[in-house]
């Protein structure tokens, strides 16, 4: 049995602190838990410079770089877009450790003002061009944007991704099975109280479900009040199994197979 965790942060240097620098401890003590992939999830050109430094040489590990839709808040157009260009330098040098673009999308839970949400936009589809051209899946953060969403995705062809952090009902659910994106499922569904939540949780076929930690955020229960790791990604899959009636192992290789065939790792 192996599992994959499809989004974490340890290798920010943000957060390297509320690991005690000790990210190969982590990683270590996720594979007693049988979690034996990891792709590390930039969110500004800082962190994904880091993502892919971090993952050389570690076999199991794996970079994604983007801006996150909230840094469209403090930036203007023209600095959005000359940040998303400089990730062409690492994607070109790259020897097979980029596997994504992202965490990139649309975010307006926390940036209602609609010039932030019109720069999101832009940035969203210049990720999405970068995605395409490198032939590479997106990672997308959506919040309280799933309309805009749909539409932008619908405007271009064979793009592939993952919703990270899906946390939607049945509703949105289908919109994303229905483009053929799988959903990233963490730690979130062993907390929520939202019915339609769980609902879309127990509706997601296992072929378009991958599991993710977003470590150091989001910790499942019973760990709430402790720090995230890739190693609850496992504590996740055994919430799923039961509340979907599913064995832990079947949970495991679907999950894992998927993110095998999305991300193109081993």
């Amino acid at each position: 049995m192996k599992f994959i965790d499809t989004h974490c942060h340890i290798h920010d240097s943000e957060f390297a602190a509320k690991y005690d620098n000790s990210q190969d401890k982590l990683i270590s003590d996720a594979r007693v838990d049988a979690v034996e992939g990891f792709v590390c999830v930039g969110t500004d050109v800082k962190s994904s410079l880091e993502a892919v430094s971090f993952v050389q040489g570690r076999n199991d590990c794996y970079a994604s770089l983007a801006l996150h839709p909230h840094e469209a808040a403090d930036r203007n157009e023209e600095e959005l877009e000359k940040e998303v260009t400089s990730f062409r330098k690492l994607l070109d040098e790259d020897t097979g450790k980029i596997v994504a673009i992202g965490e990139c999308g649309l975010d307006y839970y926390y940036h209602p003002a609609p010039e932030t949400q019109k720069k999101q936009k832009l940035l969203f589809r210049r990720h999405i061009e970068l995605a395409l051209e490198y032939q590479l899946p997106l990672i997308f953060h959506i919040r309280d944007a799933f309309e805009d969403f749909f539409s932008i995705v619908d405007e271009y062809e064979n793009i592939r991704g993952v919703v990270h952090s899906f946390s939607a009902g049945p509703a949105e659910l289908k919109g994303c099975l229905d483009r053929g994106l799988y959903v990233g499922l963490n730690g979130i569904m062993t907390f929520s109280k939202q019915t339609d939540q769980l609902l879309a949780a127990k509706m997601v076929p296992l072929e378009n479900m991958v599991l993710e930690t977003d470590a150091p955020f989001l910790t499942p229960a019973p760990f709430r009040g402790k720090m995230c790791e890739p190693k609850h990604v496992r504590v996740t899959a055994e919430f799923l199994s039961n509340l979907r009636g599913e064995s832990l192992e079947d949970v495991a290789r679907a999950t894992t197979r998927n993110a095998q065939k999305l991300f193109g790792i081993k």
